[in-house]
């Protein structure tokens, strides 16, 4: 399998389900909820009937008259079902642009206006929810509802059942074939537009370390749908016939009794998700402990959260995988942590460079490497970086310096090459060395601590936010005793865990934070 993997140097996502379905189609795919498009079919599925879910939208998408190459933007309820939506699209040719169902209504429209006339696939909770009943008045080539009735200005697929099936259309190896968007925490998301080839040397690493575990256990992802990296761990475990489990909601009520039910070897999701799961340690029936290798590539971990999660699987030496990338880059460096090396190692260091595949360097303001230990620009060099931001090209050249690409962290190399990640860019405050690194220390000497958040103040102080277990009140005391030995900081804010500003995949908006805080103030 890897062999041809290696021979083909594309990842096509309209072909992976039939492409599995061909080798292993009675592979179980146990989902959390029933697909929002087609409610009545129940939560068990297996590889082929998915291949043939995604064969059936392909057919009624080109029926309702979208084109290859024509971009299609699906902005719709949370469900697995914008994942076979996206693949039925690529299958006709054309260019799922994916858009999270958390983005509010002025995003959106900003992102469809850039978008440049695009299809849009949505449903009727999120016309009601959004614009009112309406259909959006930026220009667009045609509104489709992939669930509900006919609407004014908006016609379900459900209008086109006997559709003929297509044969599938390939874009070429450097053809935009997937955009996606970046996390936004900086702003307005950008978008980040995938092809073939680029998807295809982010899926080979993957596929590597994967190995290990390939067809022996059921593997649970709990992530959004609109990120590029869902498609690449679907694809790969796809590949090696692992039974799959795919949940949307994250809430350790809702994922206890299923991995109870299931018993997956491998899962992944969020790092902030993964912070709600250490409840997950407690619970009846042990949720967790059939978890052999948890799986985290969305951002940098806290410890904390990592020690419990491997001292609540029962496996004799699971581990805790850590990726860093971005949406750009795919993954960059990988590490991992066992239970002894959890509570040791320095949270900061985000692992080596992956060998064979990336490169990265650290450098100064005037763009040349410095010295091994100091502190710069984190660079790296990679044949898995995105075409282009889709509409803002200058924006994405300017990230440019050279081949090297500025992955806009902050850090440093240390001994044997290990990279150490210490703050974003745009979240340095003066008086801190790393925000990120203070915040690992808190959320392991106060476990009341359910997030915490450093942002720069109106003065340029530090200002800790803080959100707490059950929202009970900051026992400052503590809170004295766990501060004492840092840098200084002003006293903590606390607001509820609900009221701070996310991403799609979870991350706080750490600019909108700090904004929010200056306005209350």
């Amino acid at each position: 399998m890897l062999r041809r993997l290696r021979a083909t140097k594309h990842f096509h996502i309209g072909l992976m389900f039939h492409d599995a379905a061909a080798r292993r189609g009675a592979v179980r795919v146990q989902l959390d909820q029933p697909l929002h498009l087609a409610p009545d079919e129940g939560v068990e599925y297996t590889v082929a009937r998915l291949a043939d879910k995604v064969d059936q939208l392909a057919a009624r998408l080109a029926a309702a008259g979208i084109q290859p190459r024509q971009r299609v933007a699906i902005y719709k309820t949370n469900s697995f079902d914008i994942a076979l939506l996206a693949c039925a699209l690529a299958r006709l040719g054309a260019v799922p642009a994916l858009l999270s169902p958390d983005l509010d209504a002025i995003v959106v429209s900003k992102l469809l206006r850039r978008l440049d006339n695009p299809w849009l696939i949505t449903d009727g909770d999120k016309l009601d929810e959004v614009w009112d009943g309406t259909t959006p008045a930026e220009p667009i080539r045609g509104v489709l509802l992939s669930a509900g009735h006919d609407r004014p200005g908006a016609t379900a697929l459900d209008t086109f059942p006997d559709a003929p099936r297509r044969e599938p259309v390939l874009l070429g190896g450097r053809e935009p074939a997937l955009i996606t968007h970046s996390s936004g925490t900086t702003g307005l998301p950008k978008l980040v537009v995938h092809c073939p080839n680029t998807l295809w040397h982010r899926l080979l690493p993957q596929k590597l370390m994967a190995w290990p575990i390939r067809g022996r256990e059921p593997v649970g992802f709990c992530m959004t749908f609109v990120h590029s990296r869902f498609y690449h761990a679907l694809r790969v475990f796809l590949d090696y016939g692992n039974p799959l489990v795919i949940a949307v909601n994250h809430a350790p009520d809702a994922i206890g009794p299923l991995f109870v039910r299931t018993r997956p070897g491998y899962v992944e999701t969020h790092p902030n998700t993964y912070i709600e799961w250490e409840d997950l340690a407690y619970a009846p029936n042990a949720p967790l402990a059939s978890i052999r290798i948890f799986g985290g590539t969305f951002d940098a971990m806290h410890p904390r959260t990592i020690q419990r999660l491997l001292a609540a699987s029962r496996r004799t030496n699971p581990v805790f995988v850590q990726l860093y990338g971005q949406s750009e880059t795919g993954p960059v460096t990988a590490r991992w942590y066992t239970r002894r090396s959890a509570s040791k190692d320095n949270a900061r260091c985000v692992g080596i460079p992956l060998p064979g595949f990336t490169r990265l360097r650290v450098v100064g303001p005037d763009g040349k490497s410095v010295k091994r230990g100091e502190t710069g620009h984190l660079e790296a060099k990679l044949r898995s970086r995105v075409l282009t931001y889709f509409g803002e090209e200058e924006r994405y050249a300017e990230e440019l310096n050279g081949e090297w690409w500025r992955m806009g962290d902050m850090g440093f190399r240390g001994r044997w090459g290990l990279v150490y990640l210490l703050d974003r860019e745009i979240d340095q405050i003066e008086s801190m060395p790393s925000n990120l690194e203070a915040e690992d220390i808190l959320m392991s000497r106060l476990e009341e601590l359910r997030e915490v958040a450093i942002v720069k103040g109106a003065d340029g102080s530090a200002v800790p936010v803080v959100c707490t277990r059950g929202e009970r009140p900051l026992d400052m005391a503590r809170w004295r005793k766990a501060t004492e030995d840092l840098d200084p900081m002003s006293d903590p804010v606390q607001i509820p865990f609900d009221d701070v500003p996310r991403t799609s995949t979870w991350k706080v908006r750490r600019p909108e934070l700090g904004h929010l805080l200056q306005e209350s103030r």
